[in-house]
């Protein structure tokens, strides 16, 4: 440090000055026992000495200094507020991402899934795709069905920067609709918070499904979209004193045909399509409810196929699995 004479309003330093004035430097007692300890914190190292934690340590300056090496070490991203603003009525705002990719085909060689959300009620759609370019035709089969059962319109979509939803065709699909779309910032899915806990919620209870009874990596899709029905079914924090389904339909949801997801089952065989000794049912496994009718879907192991059928009997005793 220098002793400089302020000329012309400035200070002017001049190092061939033959008169010039040093002071030594101190490093500050918490700086040297912050760097000793590994760059502990200063509130830890002070709780430490006021509260006689461990010994020969000195008395602390109360200011906090900076360091450069924390700056480098510890800095995290500001947090993300929690937007306080929240969808008036459905489809006011959906939320839409991609999962990740499955490393394990679903039965008929489905990669990908996509998941809708309404901000309102938070009722949740699935569509399951083998490839991300498929995503602008699942948009548009659930735009056409989710606008016929509410009698509204979409106006605001929230996803993610993935290019599948940026694309010029994508992009010229919301100004010929009028739907507002909103990107969240990059490497910030923080932004979408409602679609990507609703993806882990999904992952954990898909896991659970198939390893409750050790089903093959194959199923996850139809363990996702059971998932998803029981969720739409499930009390949520979002939606007061109300299920999904109630707040989308109107009408509270019945439970009473639900079945344990992978359970043996039995299926009635036509009569056509067996002879007379032949046994009439055959045993099965239970993967799934039906979107399209009141029945349930079930899987044909010795052909690998998946059919949709209400006559189906349930042995639920654990000597059977």
């Amino acid at each position: 440090m220098f002793e400089v004479e302020m000329k012309g309003r400035s200070f002017s330093l001049n190092l061939m000055h033959e008169e010039q004035s040093t002071f030594l430097a101190k490093e500050s007692t918490i700086m040297l026992w912050h760097k000793r300890l590994g760059n502990y914190h200063h509130q830890g190292i002070v709780k430490m000495k006021s509260k006689s934690m461990a010994i020969d340590l000195p008395e602390f300056d109360a200011r906090i200094m900076t360091c450069k090496a924390c700056q480098f070490g510890k800095q995290n991203r500001k947090s993300f507020p929690k937007t306080a603003w929240r969808a008036t009525c459905k489809l006011q705002l959906i939320h839409t991402d991609i999962s990740g990719t499955q490393r394990t085909l679903s039965l008929v060689g489905n990669r990908y899934y996509a998941s809708f959300i309404d901000d309102f009620t938070r009722m949740c759609w699935i569509f399951f795709l083998k490839f991300k370019s498929e995503i602008a035709g699942a948009f548009w089969k659930f735009k056409i069905m989710v606008e016929n059962q509410s009698g509204n319109h979409i106006q605001i979509l929230r996803y993610d920067n993935g290019k599948e939803y940026t694309s010029e065709n994508f992009n010229a699909f919301y100004e010929e609709v009028g739907i507002e779309h909103q990107l969240t910032a990059t490497y910030s899915p923080q932004q979408n918070g409602v679609c990507e806990r609703r993806n882990k919620y999904i992952l954990e209870m898909t896991r659970c499904m198939l390893h409750g009874k050790n089903l093959p990596k194959k199923f996850y899709a139809e363990a996702a979209h059971t998932a998803i029905f029981l969720q739409n079914r499930l009390a949520t924090k979002a939606v007061k004193d109300q299920t999904p389904y109630e707040a989308w339909y109107g009408r509270k949801p019945s439970l009473h045909f639900l079945k344990i997801f992978g359970y043996l089952c039995f299926t009635h065989v036509p009569q056509i399509k067996r002879d007379k000794l032949d046994k009439k049912p055959l045993p099965r496994v239970f993967i799934g409810y039906s979107n399209v009718a009141k029945a349930y879907k079930i899987f044909l192991p010795h052909n690998g196929k998946i059919i949709i059928s209400r006559d189906v009997h349930f042995i639920e005793d654990e000597e059977w699995n």
